[in-house]
């Protein structure tokens, strides 16, 4: 099949149908995330540009990643906090206090908190109050023995392994109470109402003499042994409770068995 003659084929010039290659500057510029060059490091690329850099036959500069980019940037962070531990925090030796924590005769109420670092969490609100009953304001033996009654459970002989007081300190006479509160969203209304209920307590202890012959309930402390496999009452499992369970003063006197008045008759 011939042509016509007025048929020409189309001849495309190399210079429109050039498929031009991005180069490993503008794809690193493409690649790399805005927040991670400074101003003073972001390149306005233009178009022109990059075909001048192409024409010019100069080696294409050899870049890493986006992932090398992000390491490169968590090292300079960390050299940055390092520079500073090494040359700021020296300084700091002109501050330093000695830490003298407070007597429990000054001050025997000891507050407990709990803090994430700033996150917000629901325990935050929560306050502990622990103090020594031989450092509250109690009139005599009785008024102590009546505030080991009421406290009840919250009551023990040991200080609270949370509760930053230590075993050396001399005013575990008494033992210690513990009250805490996380009913309230404010830490400061969940501190007021456990003051308050210990200022109810004394006041009560220190009200009348009653319950001054009632003993001591113990089986919290006995059940808190037991969990953790220290010995206490009760140490069997599975076995049913008998008298030697009840305390001492609970117990009736034993009566004297009466003696015998007949013996029985031999057989003949």
């Amino acid at each position: 099949m011939r042509l016509p003659t007025t048929y020409r084929l189309p001849i495309l010039s190399t210079s429109s149908t050039r498929t031009f290659a991005s180069s490993s500057l503008r794809q690193v510029y493409r690649r790399s995330p805005k927040f991670l060059l400074r101003e003073e490091d972001r390149l306005d690329v233009e178009l022109d540009d990059v075909l001048e850099y192409e024409n010019s036959g100069e080696q294409p500069p050899e870049d890493t990643t986006v992932a090398g980019h992000i390491l490169l940037e968590q090292q300079r962070q960390l050299l940055h906090y390092m520079r500073l531990i090494e040359h700021e925090c020296p300084k700091l030796v002109a501050f330093r206090k000695p830490f003298n924590p407070p007597p429990l005769e000054v001050a025997p109420l000891v507050v407990r908190s709990i803090s994430y670092g700033g996150e917000e969490h629901p325990a935050t609100a929560k306050r502990a109050i622990t103090v020594p009953v031989a450092k509250l304001p109690l009139k005599n033996d009785i008024a102590i023995h009546k505030m080991k009654l009421l406290a009840g459970i919250r009551w023990c002989p040991e200080p609270p392994k949370d509760s930053g007081i230590s075993v050396s300190e001399n005013a575990g006479a008494h033992g210690y109470i513990k009250i805490s509160c996380e009913d309230f969203p404010r830490p400061a209304m969940n501190l007021k109402w456990a003051s308050d209920t210990l200022d109810k307590l004394v006041d009560e202890a220190n009200n009348n003499t009653r319950f001054a012959d009632i003993p001591l309930d113990m089986r919290h402390l006995d059940a808190k042994a037991q969990k953790v496999s220290k010995g206490g009452r009760g140490v069997q499992k599975g076995r049913p409770p008998s008298i030697r369970d009840f305390p001492k003063e609970w117990l009736p006197s034993p009566r004297l068995e009466s003696a015998p008045t007949s013996q029985p008759a031999s057989a003949a």
